[in-house]
């Protein structure tokens, strides 16, 4: 099987449901930009960020292909994907990963600066892409609206990066970097 099909070439392209649309669609930008995040969580990953974060993200890495080919499916044909979509449960897993990672680490009293450990730092990365990904999603006009599920999976998914990139940080016995405000 060849790796092209030259369908693409006139800037559009195929959703699951047999719909054409441009490249530059919103819900193109939607589903691209929530594969920018799986591969930045593929770069944090091979930063060594220790096993107990890596199980972590590799099963968000795992949501995060399920989430895409939703967004990637014609509005309504959702269900002739055959895949369990993603729902409350796996909010809560998020959530539930959160407090395990905030309770091993200092409490936060100021604003930090993505830096740190190569882990940490791809970390933050990731966070700022899963941002903007969010935006994209709640950003797709009302005909083409993803399920809020959706949304509430990425902005807890932003949260979990931070944690675990402020935990990368602590197991390495490097300092968050505090921001502070400009002196005049």
């Amino acid at each position: 099987m060849k790796i092209y099909t030259k369908t693409g070439d006139d800037g559009d392209t195929g959703l699951f449901g047999g719909e054409r649309v441009s490249k530059a669609s919103a819900r193109v930008e939607a589903y691209g930009t929530v594969d920018e995040l799986n591969a930045a969580l593929g770069v944090a990953r091979a930063a060594s960020p220790g096993d107990a974060i890596d199980a972590v993200l590799a099963g968000a890495q795992r949501d995060l292909f399920t989430l895409g080919a939703e967004l990637a499916t014609v509005p309504g044909k959702e269900a002739t994907l055959g895949i369990a979509l993603l729902g409350a449960d796996d909010v809560a897993a998020l959530e539930h990963a959160i407090d395990a990672s905030e309770a091993l680490l200092p409490p936060l009293k100021t604003f930090v600066l993505p830096a740190g450990t190569p882990a940490a730092a791809a970390l933050h990365l990731a966070r700022t892409v899963c941002r903007r990904a969010e935006r994209a999603v709640v950003g797709l006009p009302d005909e083409a609206r993803a399920r809020a599920e959706l949304v509430v999976y990425l902005n807890r998914l932003s949260d979990l990066l931070f944690s675990l990139a402020r935990q990368a940080n602590h197991r390495a016995g490097v300092a968050d970097v505090a921001w502070s405000a400009r002196t005049r």
